[in-house]
């Protein structure tokens, strides 16, 4: 008598053990997201400081390029520095350059016409995202280019003076500097000796009497020279030539 033979049929796995795997799978998946989420954490925070350190030197970099571009110790240059107050917590501040002309047909001081004028300020944007103020700049007068803004303007846009340069302004002043003095406030029609730029985007910080002041360490500042007198290192070299005709 012949043994019918039957085909096995492999077992497969068990409850048991596919628990087994889905766990060890899901213990490795939380291991590698937690050391993904420590690198991209580590990566930011890195980012961040030095997004912090970089974006206020590149503030004070074009607001001096602005004070170099229009300045000279000329009659008809006016720098106006409005007293410094607080927004919304935040310290606002405001420089104002103007450039001026006499026109022929009337010569009288009083109407003088604009030749150039640039405001750097801040102000609130209630319908912003960030913390912190805005800086604009404004540009007008009877020049047509602005030699900071690279991009041109959109036609919807000409109409608005005002410029939004960045957010999250924490700290902006504007300081007039006269001899060793720092006056925060001028209106004088001289010049003064240099205007010093203080700006920061750090977070304020709770003092011990309940203001929210930002730190000292977290501000950059800027004293820009208004003159052209800065003093530049040289060396007068002789040639050959020039030196032995004076032997």
């Amino acid at each position: 008598m012949k043994k019918i033979m039957k085909n096995k049929i492999p077992s497969g796995f068990s409850l048991a053990e596919l628990l087994a795997a889905i766990i060890i799978g899901s213990m490795v998946m939380i291991a590698a997201l937690t050391i993904y989420n420590r690198v991209q954490n580590a990566s930011a925070s890195v980012l961040a400081r030095v997004d912090k350190d970089r974006l206020p030197q590149e503030v004070l970099q074009l607001i001096a390029e602005d004070i170099d571009d229009i300045l000279s110790y000329d009659p008809d240059i006016r720098i106006i520095i409005p007293e410094n107050k607080v927004e919304e917590m935040y310290s606002s501040a405001r420089l104002e350059i103007l450039k001026t002309f006499q026109g022929p047909e009337d010569p009288r001081e009083e109407n003088k016409e604009t030749f150039e004028q640039i405001i750097w300020q801040t102000g609130v944007d209630y319908d912003a995202v960030q913390e912190g103020l805005v800086l604009y700049r404004s540009f007008s007068g009877m020049t047509e280019e602005d030699r900071l803004l690279d991009i041109k303007r959109e036609e919807w846009e000409e109409d608005y003076t005002f410029v939004p340069v960045c957010s999250g302004v924490t700290f902006f002043s504007v300081e007039a500097v006269v001899g060793e003095d720092v006056v925060s406030e001028w209106d004088d029609p001289a010049l003064p000796n240099g205007i010093k730029i203080t700006v920061s985007f750090a977070e304020p910080e709770e003092s011990d009497s309940g203001v929210f002041v930002v730190p000292e360490e977290s501000k950059f500042s800027r004293t820009i020279a208004v003159d052209r007198t800065r003093k530049i290192k040289f060396d007068i070299i002789k040639e050959p030539n020039e030196v032995q005709e004076n032997d």
